[in-house]
């Protein structure tokens, strides 16, 4: 399994934003694992293409620290997001009213993923993200 100093570097990053009632949603992009104090800063920027709107450039930044054996994710501003152990890579973030769980997936490492189920009165979609080494 992998431990945070493994993420570090740049990583291409396709993603599907699937929603219980409409069209997908499609961003693809990079993903950059920079050395910013005891860990990594995240920074993803791409194309976000949504149906029936032009494209647009999206980007979001996170922290990523080691805490024992598990991996500390945090906003950017150093709020709390989540938290997973590599070795049982599941987490939840509740950010009232909606509940946002993630599963990683490390079994084809270097290659890995992320998929995120999100609901709440006016949420409901699963967003698979998939990383490979650029």
């Amino acid at each position: 399994m992998p431990q945070l100093s493994d993420f570090r570097g740049v990583w291409m990053l396709s993603r599907r934003i699937v929603p219980a009632n409409g069209p997908e949603g499609r961003f693809t992009g990079q993903a950059v694992f920079t050395p910013e104090g005891a860990g990594l800063r995240y920074h993803e920027a791409g194309q976000l293409v949504l149906a029936g709107a032009a494209p647009l450039q999206a980007e979001r930044a996170y922290l990523w620290q080691a805490e024992g054996a598990q991996i500390v994710v945090r906003f950017a501003d150093g709020r709390a997001f989540h938290r997973f152990d590599p070795e049982a890579p599941a987490a939840a973030h509740w950010c009232d009213p909606d509940d946002y769980r993630v599963r990683y997936d490390f079994a084809l490492w270097p290659d890995w993923s992320a998929e995120w189920r999100v609901t709440g009165p006016r949420k409901d979609y699963v967003m698979i993200s998939r990383y490979s080494r650029a």
